[in-house]
């Protein structure tokens, strides 16, 4: 095709071979020629190459980068010398491949040049390690597919297979390009080349002859007069990675109520709310074709990164067995092996679980049990609860019966049970108006006055280990969480601690009362369960409170209380893979290490006029923003403050959310060191536009 031709369209490709050796690498150079005659100036990018003689001059991410005209850095990520398939090339060096660098650096690409046009490794099926193929990366690179074949005998099978994984992981295949095509073909290549667009349903783009390359044909553009390059105009339309996602968004509008959303301002949003189509690692892809840093982990659930091929493949396996099997008289291999995983890995004595779907309905459960036990164990006056102003555990009537959060609660307080609100941990806004650790944790003097009060009716005390989250991420100062469990101790009170949004590794240990050594007797957990992948949650006690239900059917000593999916077998598939992830050498350090990274980009919000307070435990973080310098004063509610600076923050490729106006930033633990400081920087950005230019 012409430089002259009518201008194209043209997207971000990825060139698949239906093996190693089809030419993968030259269809790609000529790609990327061809996107130049029309004026797009696409990067070749080939994230794994293997084979790669350190001597070699022009090995293949240096020919890529003389056909494009790109640098070689750009080009290459992983070059490995041994002419292995990729997973045993990268083991022998000692290398780990991340798919999550890969999309960190496609990302990074993509923002500079036109389109971007990746080259695979071997077939589609090559293995990269760590359970992970190509095909995985394809999945998560998203992008549409240009098959690279032969007309050879075999091909046929070899092409189908590709263009049919291919499609069965959602990708389009835009087009064949057959290479190395014989000066005197024989039957095969003759009957194969009608066939193989035929069979495939798939527009053929190119045929190239058989070649000898040198980057002499680069230099003297006799490459692309050789062998012609591909015809661009044979790439179907609609592939920029968009779709058409009118119908949705429609939908969207019409039917679906969002939770904790003004519907009347979410329809507002123009040209209409951000719909999420895709994922991988760190990131989001919207149906405007941006992709977006998910600075809250999807509302705090995920914690290796969208596409994760371990997560994944544990999900797959599982549906090749059962996807679903009651727990109602009947037992699952996947849940009985994670129950033995949670005991061992949560605080001590923590070795009876029991499974729900979510944080409200672990907390409705431990609530519900500890209220059955006192009865069952003699003291059935021990009916009370206890809980802290600000609280949040969930949005059933139980656990909101022990909310402290009125701007949620108040509304269904008609329909709640009582509980004993607290005073809870609040160093920015002290009611006494004192300071830690001077204050010798004056804030515990309510729960002391309760419990020394009412101790002879009091069921538990239920907390947020270490942190309220909903409240807006407000931490408890050093030694409040050990000091309540003294508390629960000495009058006899069991504790329940909500580890719904702080457990698995969020806090920067695998659960936040690990950190002061607290050993609860009932402990919920939910959210990163499984990774951010399937709704799970689960309640663990101690055995003491599991034998007060032991008894003769007669008796009625049964935890009358179920759900449809509890121990969904794919959701505990999806959990074992995510705490065999967690337990794996070095993960919480580094976790530990990115927190600090994470605090020292915070410290640079101080500095902001309009932010009060900037509080963080691990990987959670909290801004909350006032009306001015050192004055608590808040904004007035309907200036909305908080929301503006979130949607501000979209048009830096950020996703985060407000707690009123505290913006919260929690992203996946797997999150790479250079989408952290940008997550950081977008946030401080939008904070600055809206409180002081009044920009958004």
């Amino acid at each position: 095709m012409s430089a002259t031709a009518t201008h194209l369209k043209l997207p971000s490709l990825l060139v698949a071979g239906t093996d190693t050796g089809v030419g993968k690498t030259v269809v790609t150079a000529l790609l990327a020629i061809a996107y130049r005659g029309h004026g797009v100036a696409a990067a070749p990018f080939k994230p794994v190459a293997a084979g790669v003689s350190t001597g070699e001059v022009w090995a293949d991410t240096a020919f890529l980068a003389a056909a494009a005209r790109t640098s070689e850095e750009e080009t290459g990520l992983y070059r490995l010398k041994k002419p292995l398939s990729p997973h045993l090339a990268a083991a022998d060096e000692g290398v780990c491949i991340d798919i999550a660098a890969v999309m960190e650096k496609f990302n990074s690409l993509s923002s500079k040049y036109g389109a971007v046009l990746v080259e695979g490794a071997g077939g589609i099926m090559a293995p990269l390690g760590a359970g992970a193929t190509f095909l995985d990366m394809a999945a998560a690179l998203d992008l549409p597919v240009v098959i690279v074949t032969t007309a050879r005998l075999g091909s046929l099978n070899h092409t189908l297979l590709t263009a049919d994984a291919c499609r069965e992981r959602g990708l389009k295949v835009a087009g064949l390009v057959i290479n190395r095509f014989p000066a005197q073909p024989g039957e095969p290549e003759q009957r194969n080349l009608a066939e193989l667009g035929k069979l495939t349903g798939t527009p053929l783009i190119a045929v190239l002859p058989e070649m000898d390359v040198s980057v002499e044909d680069l230099n003297t553009g006799d490459l692309e007069r050789h062998a012609g390059l591909p015809d661009l105009a044979e790439l179907p339309g609609g592939l920029s990675g968009r779709g058409d996602y009118s119908r949705a968004i429609e939908a969207d509008r019409k039917h679906v109520w969002h939770p904790f959303s003004p519907m009347r301002e979410y329809l507002g949003e123009k040209p209409h709310p951000l719909m999420i189509v895709g994922g991988q690692g760190s990131r989001l892809t919207a149906s405007d074709g941006r992709s977006y840093i998910d600075g809250t982990s999807s509302l705090w659930v995920n914690i290796h990164g969208h596409g994760r091929p371990e997560l994944d493949g544990a999900v797959r396996r599982q549906l090749g067995r059962v996807a679903h099997s009651t727990l109602l008289g009947l037992s699952n291999e996947p849940s009985a092996l994670l129950a033995e995983q949670l005991s061992a890995i949560t605080p001590a004595g923590l070795d009876r679980v029991f499974y729900s779907d979510n944080g409200s309905t672990a907390v409705e459960v431990a609530l519900k049990v500890a209220f059955q036990y006192w009865r069952q164990a003699g003291h059935p006056e021990k009916k009370e609860f206890v809980s802290f102003v600000n609280a949040y555990h969930g949005d059933t009537i139980g656990s909101v019966s022990v909310g402290g959060h009125e701007l949620f609660h108040s509304m269904f307080r008609p329909l709640l049970f009582d509980a004993h609100l607290a005073p809870a941990a609040y160093c920015y806004r002290c009611p006494e108006g004192l300071a830690h650790p001077e204050c010798r944790l004056a804030c515990l003097s309510g729960l002391k006055e309760i419990l020394a009060r009412r101790s002879a009716s009091i069921a538990a005390v239920i907390v947020e280990p270490r942190v309220q989250g909903a409240a807006g991420i407000i931490v408890q100062p050093p030694g409040y969480l050990a000091e309540v469990e003294k508390l629960c101790r000495r009058h006899g009170v069991l504790l329940v601690a909500d580890e719904v949004a702080t457990g698995f590794g969020r806090t920067g240990t695998m659960f936040a009362c690990e950190q002061e050594g607290v050993e609860p007797d009932i402990m919920a957990l939910a959210k990163g369960i499984t990774g951010g992948y399937l709704p799970l949650a689960a309640t663990l006690f101690r055995e003491e409170i599991y034998e007060a239900f032991l008894g003769r059917y007669e008796e009625l000593r049964t935890f009358f209380h179920g759900h449809t999916y509890t121990g969904n077998p794919l959701a505990c598939a999806a959990a074992l893979a995510n705490i065999e992830l967690i337990r794996q050498p070095g993960f919480l350090e580094r976790v530990r290490e990115k927190a600090k990274l994470f605090d020292s980009l915070l410290a640079r919000l101080a500095g902001l006029r309009h932010a009060g307070d900037v509080r963080r435990i691990g990987m959670m973080a909290g801004i909350e923003l006032v009306a001015g310098r050192g004055a608590t004063e808040p904004f007035p509610v309907k200036e909305r403050v908080g929301r503006r600076v979130i949607l501000k923050a979209r048009e830096k490729g950020v996703i985060i959310r407000p707690l009123g106006d505290t913006v919260v930033i929690m992203p996946p633990l797997s999150i790479g060191e250079g989408e952290l400081r940008h997550l950081v920087e977008a946030a401080s950005w939008a904070i600055e536009e809206v409180t002081e230019r009044g920009n958004g």
